[in-house]
């Protein structure tokens, strides 16, 4: 069995989100009953937030590379981040790392090629939404980024740190996320939202909006993992250059009900 590395904490509820999506789709598609074999290293998320806003990306990538290090030396077969901020450094982890590493922004981009997406929202921490490294990946499938205006902006960062990554869920946060949905449809006829933070989809839990769908970065994200960990050993066995991890075609599973998120979310 393989062996997947988590690098948690950052922040904690979309590390339990994860713990709880990989469990139920490994068991749904394992056709035995089995569970995976997880590592989780939970780091601080102040620390990490601390040195993304003072723009120390070197000292981030340090960070994390020995965070991952830490998983490798557990026993970690490949490893990943459970958050869409941290990869401002991924190409600079991707080549350190000892461990293969699975993007969720290049996972999500694929998601949004298969479904024929041509122009998608974003919306994420200020760090996710004003770097490049979302619109590098899906300007290479031919997919344009749409950023919310300067002051929507302001809001979805605001209330993402100080009350999505602290657990907390408001009602008029989210009808005020749904209206910047609205708005960016009627500005720029986007045709999903990416959640480019995996708190979001605690909050934004209803899949889609007035006919445009979400991408959750989360469950995107999962059903790779998944994928990795079913893989079979003479496909482990050919990766290609680089030693990233090849994922097969499967069908998203769906996961049971959010029950614990979906109180906090009302």
């Amino acid at each position: 069995m393989k062996t997947v590395g988590i690098v948690g904490g950052i922040a904690p509820d979309s590390t339990i989100e994860y713990y709880r999506q990989i469990i139920a789709q490994y068991r749904a598609q394992s056709g035995a009953g089995d569970y995976p074999s997880i590592i989780i290293n939970s780091i601080n998320l102040r620390r990490m937030i601390d040195l993304i806003t003072a723009n120390e990306l070197a000292a981030v990538t340090e960070y994390v590379l020995d965070a991952i290090e830490k998983l490798a030396r557990a026993g970690a077969d490949f490893a990943l981040m459970a958050s869409n901020t941290p990869h401002l450094v991924f190409d600079d982890l991707r080549e350190r790392s000892r461990l293969p590493l699975i993007s969720i922004v290049e996972t999500a981009c694929a998601e949004a090629e298969t479904l024929g997406m041509k122009r998608v929202g974003l919306f994420g921490t200020r760090f996710t939404m004003r770097a490049n490294f979302y619109p590098n990946v899906f300007s290479r499938a031919g997919i344009e980024i749409i950023l919310p205006s300067d002051a929507e902006q302001d809001y979805i960062h605001t209330h993402y740190m100080d009350e999505l990554v602290n657990g907390i869920f408001p009602a008029e946060t989210k009808k005020r996320l749904l209206e910047i949905v609205d708005q960016l449809r009627e500005r720029s006829q986007v045709e999903g939202i990416i959640l480019g933070g995996t708190e979001l989809p605690l909050i934004l839990n209803d899949g889609a909006h007035n006919g445009v769908p979400f991408l959750d970065t989360t469950r995107i994200h999962v059903k790779r993992i998944v994928a990795e960990l079913l893989v079979d050993e003479t496909e482990n066995n050919t990766q290609p250059s680089g030693g990233q991890p090849t994922f097969p075609t499967s069908e998203t599973i769906p996961v049971g009900p959010l029950s614990f998120f979906e109180s906090r979310s009302s």
